[in-house]
């Protein structure tokens, strides 16, 4: 690794424990010097032109010239200052056996620059997976209390995304995260391919829900844990809300199975809504509180509903080949004799008998047609194998 590449890896990690993930002016900032000279700054080792103080305004997008907000970041940062030691944050997470993902390394998951002044400015990984692309990776997310209908959707929809290559993304909570991340792991049993992500509000070497700890270590021996907070860092409300916005960016489509009408999941669908992701809302009984929040998303429009696995993977564009959604359900279904055929054809078949043979004439009263088009009828059957000659009349061919 190189001298440069090191001293961004340096500062990345300091400033990711320097900002909350929430940070508007510090990720700004950091986008508009370098991670390098923003760490320099909030240090107060280097002073800011006038040049640098209007990029920032710009790109904060703040109307008012004359406010100055890197004033308030740097009083917000200050306290922190005297904690900052990225080294010590590498060696465990070296210890951990993980590793930290920044913009300017090969593995860095491209998604993530839609999010432009909002992305992280790195991500702590622990796995022995590389993150996978963009295209195929889903998210699964709902609510913390999930019904038994929820779980088995979830279950269901998992393990169609994963046998079809996918990779589900969720955010290690109770209820549907934690039903999507277990249904991944029994679906590929641990093999080459990353069945799931759990993207985290702390640390990547906490896990939290405390009640979720097992699952969680299986996650990082056996998928990927992401955070873009460093070891040791605590969940909070704020970074719950920040961490939506990592698994709508990095997935191609979002589905939310079940959600109160205010639940969390909403704010990752939205996320991903206005990213220009397509999210997808399983529908489920209007007695439901649990599946509120799922109604409110179709009924506004920001999602499409979604059943099982082929509407997702066709929701999110496919990498494959095989028929999606409804175009699969269609080719999964009996063919019927009926299938394909004319009004009056229809009606000509049922008319005629499956035993005794029919005449023309016959015919021609019980459908309603002429006997032109009983006779015309009758030869499209009998080239469709649906009727036959008999005993100098017409009946239908048995299958």
């Amino acid at each position: 690794m190189s001298r440069e590449q090191q001293e961004l890896r340096l500062a990345r990690a300091a400033l990711s424990r320097l900002f909350e993930p929430s940070d508007a002016v510090g990720l700004a900032l950091a986008s508009v010097v370098g991670p390098r000279d923003a760490l320099r700054i909030a240090r107060r080792e280097i002073g800011v032109g006038t040049a640098v103080h209007c990029r920032l305004i710009e790109a904060l997008g703040i109307p008012d010239g004359s406010r100055r907000p890197l004033e308030d970041g740097l009083a917000r940062w200050a306290p922190r200052l005297r904690d900052l030691a990225p080294e010590r944050d590498l060696a465990s997470l070296d210890r951990l056996g993980g590793r930290l993902v920044i913009p300017e390394s090969a593995d860095w998951p491209e998604a993530l620059d839609d999010l432009q002044q909002a992305a992280p400015l790195c991500l702590w990984v622990r796995g022995r997976h590389d993150i996978p692309p963009s295209a195929r990776l889903a998210a699964l997310v709902g609510s913390r209390d999930s019904t038994p209908y929820g779980s088995s959707v979830t279950a269901d929809m998992t393990a169609g995304l994963t046998t079809r290559g996918y990779t589900v993304v969720s955010g290690g909570a109770y209820g549907i995260d934690a039903q999507a991340h277990r249904a991944a792991l029994a679906t590929t049993g641990g093999g080459s391919h990353v069945s799931t992500i759990a993207i985290l509000a702390c640390g990547i070497d906490r896990y939290y829900p405390a009640g979720n700890e097992e699952l969680l270590r299986v996650i990082a021996d056996d998928g990927v844990l992401i955070s873009e907070v460093p070891p040791g860092s605590s969940p909070t409300r704020w970074r719950f809300l920040q961490r939506n916005r990592l698994i709508a960016a990095l997935s191609a489509v979002t589905v939310v199975v079940e959600a109160r009408w205010r639940s969390g999941a909403l704010n990752t669908a939205h996320h991903a809504a206005g990213l220009g992701r397509p999210v997808g809302a399983v529908p489920g009984s209007v007695q439901s509180i649990n599946s509120a929040g799922c109604h409110r998303l179709l009924r506004d429009g920001t999602a499409v509903c979604v059943t099982d696995a082929a509407d997702v993977v066709e929701l999110a564009g496919p990498f494959g080949t095989e028929p999606l959604g409804d175009r699969a359900r269609a080719d999964a279904a009996p063919v019927l004799d009926h299938d394909g055929l004319t009004v009056p054809d229809l009606l000509l078949l049922d008319g005629l008998p499956v035993r005794a043979s029919t005449t023309v004439d016959k015919l021609s009263v019980v459908a309603g047609l002429s006997p032109r088009e009983v006779i015309s009828g009758l030869a499209r059957l009998e080239l469709a194998g649906l009727a036959i000659r008999a005993g100098g009349g017409w009946r239908r061919e048995r299958r």
